[in-house]
């Protein structure tokens, strides 16, 4: 029997079991996930809880269960391209026949002296536990700088201030406006939000050192009693050091039927795969649902498409609290109330629809 090794039980390794199963997978393959947790995690939702709003097991989805399916749980340690194997701690090695890689993303630190010691994370749900117990065993009146002021550093910011309204909370920003990226009128939307709720937004930021308790924006010393960063990701460091082509960004550059363009045996999916849009949940699912039609077509001896389709991108939701948010669907910016219900819908749908 031929295995399939989907390695990383993310947003684009759960689209492909959801593809394959319960119908679809031949009965001559087999599937082997790998993955530490022995669930899914919603990354989506990592900020709220590091800030204390939701709890652990409202973020987390069961794996599916299937008679062709094993599941593997442990730190991937490597992946052996030539002999075909992924080595796990503790563990024998996995062999694969074909493998899917989706180990995900972890922090950028941009060089920043001191940010990988002494700065909090929300890019693992063990590290957001671990930044929740940091966050909320401040005394009252305590200060907490994060630094990054993309979609994580506002969703986190603004979920902690409805969390703890008694912290004082600095939002670090490279950009003259937040969210630059965004339509003004969005940006200046968020940003009335945050002045409303006492968020002090620090722009055109520039940290420079991290000590203990001590944030260097422009070699300017700010006390703060828990520093998060947010300020970038990079693809698994297991990925970074494959012998492979990888671009700017560390992320491995694909054929258009996304494998290695040495190896039709081996694909990339997610924050690790080079690919022309940011890394988002909803790309790597994009992703995966043409890697499972790939799949399908060889496994049948069937001919490959030409061309595959562009990703259709539905857009992005934010959220500001519990009641507010924000969002681009098309060139349409969204803003208060509807946004956030969306958001809650969708991430309701993904939960029980998957679980």
């Amino acid at each position: 029997m031929k295995n399939l090794v989907i390695v990383g039980g993310g947003y684009g390794g759960m689209k492909v079991l959801s593809k394959l199963l319960p119908n679809q997978l031949p009965d001559n393959r087999s599937i082997t996930l790998i993955d530490r947790n022995p669930y899914h995690c919603l990354k989506t939702e990592y900020y709220a809880l590091a800030a204390g709003t939701v709890s652990d097991t409202t973020i987390r989805v069961p794996f599916p269960e299937h008679e062709q399916v094993e599941s593997v749980y442990g730190n991937v340690k490597g992946i052996d391209l030539s002999n075909k194997q992924v080595h796990v701690e503790g563990q024998s090695n996995v062999h694969y026949d074909d493998l899917i890689i989706g180990l995900g993303c972890e922090d950028k630190y941009h060089g920043v002296p001191g940010a990988k010691e002494y700065t909090c994370s929300i890019q693992s749900i063990e590290k957001s536990r671990e930044t929740y117990q940091q966050l909320n065993c401040l005394p009252a009146g305590a200060k907490v700088c994060i630094i990054g002021a993309g979609l994580s550093g506002v969703e986190l910011a603004s979920e902690l201030r409805e969390s703890r309204a008694d912290l004082n909370i600095d939002l670090f920003d490279r950009g003259s406006r937040i969210l630059s990226a965004f339509p003004k009128k969005l940006s200046s939307y968020v940003q009335r939000w945050f002045d409303d709720h006492q968020v002090n937004i620090v722009s055109n930021s520039n940290i420079t050192k991290i000590e203990p308790n001590l944030v260097y924006n422009h070699d300017n010393p700010i006390h703060a009693d828990v520093i998060v960063w947010t300020a970038g990701i990079q693809p698994n460091e297991i990925v970074r050091t494959l012998p492979v082509e990888i671009d700017e960004q560390g992320r491995v550059v694909l054929t258009k039927y996304h494998h290695l363009p040495e190896d039709e045996h081996v694909y990339v999916l997610g924050d690790c795969a080079s690919l022309p849009h940011a890394p988002s949940a909803q790309l790597a699912e994009a992703q995966a649902e043409q890697i499972v039609t790939i799949l399908m077509k060889k496994w049948n001896n069937e001919p490959l498409p030409n061309e595959l389709p562009k990703f259709k991108l539905k857009g992005i939701l934010g959220s500001l609290g519990k009641k507010h948010g924000f969002g681009l669907v098309g060139e349409q910016p969204l803003m208060g109330r509807v946004p956030r219900l969306l958001k809650s819908g969708v991430l309701w749908m993904y939960k029980y629809h998957n679980g």
